[in-house]
């Protein structure tokens, strides 16, 4: 696994080695403004399937997550009606996943529910990312084991060392314990927190 440093801001050599890497199908672990992620190309089936694996995650019964650079992106592989993109203006870019009725724009693997989750991190690398690469990234958080609280970079990126299929990690110095707050937004009138993380929401 290739390490790549983005201490604050956005490196414009990883960021091009980062986009590079989704383009051409890998798996990469990088920062966000909670927990690091792996993530992948979200419009590449194959990739997608493949860090389901890597994550134990059934699409049929998880929901799946896309990281977006703005709220435009996002609309275009999820369904915002206008209740929901009054909230999603309010509280992003922040520590939110909000869950929303998927797109048919989206590979087959996300279709097993039909809802997706939508992140737009406050952080500056993980947006540009998903602009550099003109579509979001399926991202699913690089939880340590129970008994462990792995937020740096470089303890990810020896827990993951054994992975093949990871090509690279953005070290992006150290990140948070603590997950997105989960929202379902699926019924824009009637949001439901579904799990409390970072994010506070009040509405």
């Amino acid at each position: 696994m290739k390490i790549i440093e983005n201490r604050g801001g956005v490196d414009s050599r990883a960021l091009r080695e980062a986009a590079q890497a989704l383009r051409d199908g890998e798996i990469i672990l990088y920062p966000t403004d909670t927990l690091y992620a792996l993530g992948c190309n979200a419009l590449d089936g194959r990739a997608v399937e493949r860090l389901c694996r890597i994550k134990g995650i059934n699409p049929d019964k998880n929901t799946l997550a896309i990281v977006c650079s703005d709220l435009s992106q996002a609309a275009e592989y999820a369904r915002i009606d206008n209740f929901a993109f009054r909230l999603l203006k309010h509280y992003l870019p922040g520590p939110f996943t909000f869950i929303l009725p998927a797109s048919t724009t989206l590979p087959k693997v996300f279709k097993g529910r039909k809802q997706v989750g939508v992140r737009i991190p406050d952080c500056d690398f993980a947006r540009a990312l998903a602009e550099e690469l003109g579509n979001p990234i399926m991202t699913s958080s690089a939880e340590a084991d129970d008994d462990d609280e792995l937020t740096s970079a470089s303890s990810l990126a020896m827990r993951y060392e054994g992975n093949s299929e990871i090509a690279l990690c953005i070290d992006g110095g150290e990140g948070s314990a603590v997950p997105s707050t989960v929202i379902d937004l699926t019924d824009s009138r009637s949001p439901e927190i579904i799990r409390q993380g970072a994010g506070i929401f009040d509405e």
